[in-house]
Parts: structure tokens; sequence; C-alpha cells
């Protein structure tokens, strides 16, 4: 079987916070006018990633996968793609909110853990991020501030700007700021324990529910210092700056800033997943050439072999 880069159809979501910047700055002219989150790499079920263009076009990666998995996804993989890749839009400040881990995760509901990173594509003048509490709080306190609306006073309030990352481990309580365009890796999991969302109203007119007691059960109530969830170790090469941002037990995320090209290997361990967040470039394989434009991402299968990236652009490369 011979493998190819697959160009991705993202998944839109329209929440009440998001923005028109992925539609009119990066791209995605297919998007809804408002659109909060562009799901980039996705094999949840109902919101499977499609092949955009090609003989493949309209198919999902579980489709092309299935009966070679381990080929497709790679060693690590376990039989299927466990990275959902994300592009946020937050014209309004998100909620505030937590993940579980796999640990604390209600598995009886399917549900898995969510570790996740952050990539700052693009921040406004005074732009933030709440990360963590700040002081020492009790389950009790936790509960009394959610319900009344002022546990952001207890939350680290930290001003990001465009190159930022920042990796955010199961049962740290965050929010994304407005004013942000975030790239978001994390483990495969839509499950979110909402704590306060600003008195909002959704699209029905009503209030989002809340998720307290869940929240309460997971959320880690140690202070957390902000410069240690911070992540961007460089190396420096004549045609390109490497940036590893982030590894963990579920994935790993590198920062690529090229200038010239280079030389990737998918060897069979994992599949590779780029997605341009500034510039434009190509990517070269078999003897083919494909555009790559911001807001554009790609899929590579575990067994494709080697392929190069070259032009001015800078793309963020996720793995297991």
């Amino acid at each position: 079987m011979l493998y190819k880069p697959l160009k991705m159809q993202p998944v839109y979501k329209d929440y009440v916070w998001g923005g028109r910047r992925l539609k009119n700055e990066y791209g995605k002219a297919d998007a809804p006018e408002r659109t909060a989150e562009s799901w980039e790499l996705s094999c949840l079920p109902g919101n499977e990633s499609r092949v955009a263009v090609g003989e493949d076009r309209g198919k999902t990666l579980p489709e092309l996968a299935r009966g070679r998995e381990e080929e497709f996804f790679g060693r690590r993989s376990g039989g299927s793609c466990p990275l959902l890749v994300k592009l946020i839009d937050a014209r309004d400040e998100l909620s505030v909110q937590v993940h579980p881990s796999d640990a604390n995760a209600r598995k009886e509901l399917g549900e898995r853990g969510k570790a996740e990173m952050w990539y700052i594509v693009d921040a406004r003048p005074n732009s933030f991020l709440y990360l963590g509490f700040s002081r020492n709080i009790g389950a009790e306190e936790f509960r009394r501030r959610a319900l009344d609306g002022s546990v952001c006073q207890v939350l680290n309030r930290v001003s990001v700007g465009k190159g930022d990352v920042f990796y955010i481990t199961p049962g740290t309580v965050h929010a994304i700021g407005r004013g942000l365009l975030v790239a978001e890796v994390q483990q495969s999991s839509d499950t979110t324990f909402r704590v306060y969302d600003h008195d909002r109203l959704g699209g029905d007119g009503q209030r989002r529910p809340l998720h307290v007691e869940e929240a309460v059960r997971v959320a880690d109530y140690r202070p957390l210092l902000p410069e240690r969830c911070r992540a961007n170790n460089i190396t420096v090469f004549p045609e390109f700056t490497l940036s590893e941002m982030f590894s963990c037990a579920y994935f790993r995320s590198y920062r690529i800033e090229l200038r010239q090209s280079i030389r990737l290997r998918c060897d069979g361990e994992s599949f590779h997943h780029i997605l341009c967040v500034e510039g434009a470039g190509e990517i070269r394989c078999g003897g083919e050439s494909y555009p790559l434009r911001r807001g554009e991402s790609w899929f590579f299968p575990a067994r494709l072999g080697d392929y190069e990236l070259g032009g001015q652009c800078t793309v963020l490369l996720s793995r297991l």
C-alpha cells in the first residue's frame, strides 16, 4: 500500500464566544460566519476528520485506516487516533473549566482524560488566560466561588503573547481569555466540566449548563506557578528552527519555523499531523508537491516514509 499526505477538511464548531478570524484570516472560507473552533484532526465519533481533496475526498480517517490501523496511525496508537487538534478563535472569554485525568474520568460514560497544550497563534493587546489556583483553596471554597461567580479571583491571570506555549494538565482549572487565537493539541476527548460561564446565554436563550460537582471532584487544588507550565525548548539550524513545545505520555508537539526546507520521516511508530499557522510553503513527497497555506492541516500516515517541508512558514507538528 502506497501512502501519501492527506489534506484535512476541518470540523467547525459555532459556540457563543467564537469570532470570525478563522473564516476571514485563516483560509476557512466554508466556515460559518461565527466559528469558535476548527477541529483540524479528530477521530471522535460524529466529528471525524475527512479528506479535503483527491481520490479519497470525503472519506474519514477511520474509514481509510480500516483493516490497517497500525500502519495508518502507528505502532504507538493502539489502533486509533488518540489526538484532537484544534484552532480556537476566542472573540470573548471562554468558560472557566477543568478536565479529568484518565484515572478520574467517568469511564462508565465513555469518557477519557484530557491533557492539552496551547500554542498562542496570535494575541490582541492585553490578552490573558486563567491558569490554576493562585493560593491554597479547598473544595468547599471552590464550590462556593463557582456558584457565586467569584472563582476568577483565586485563579492566576497570565498575560500572553504570540508564540507562547502552555500545557494544561488534567485537574488544572483554566480559561482562555478574549482576543486569543490558539492552536490546541490534546488527548482525543471532549470531556469538559464547566465551572463558570460569565452568566452568558447560549444560542437557545438559556444559560449554558454548569458541571460544578464534577469539577469539584477532579480539580487540583494546589497553587500553581504559571511559569512552570510554559514550554519552549528551541534548537536553531541553518534551514529552520525547531522547538519541542511539549512532550508527555499522550503526544509530542513541535514548532518548526522554516527558512528553506526540512526532511522528515514517518517511520511506522506514529502518524504526523502538520498545521500551518503562519506563512506558506509546500510539501514534497513521492515525487509530488502539495501547497501548504496558513490555516491548513495535513495528515501523514505512519508508514508514509520520507517527506519534505519547504518555504517560508511556521508549522506545528504533532505526533504520538
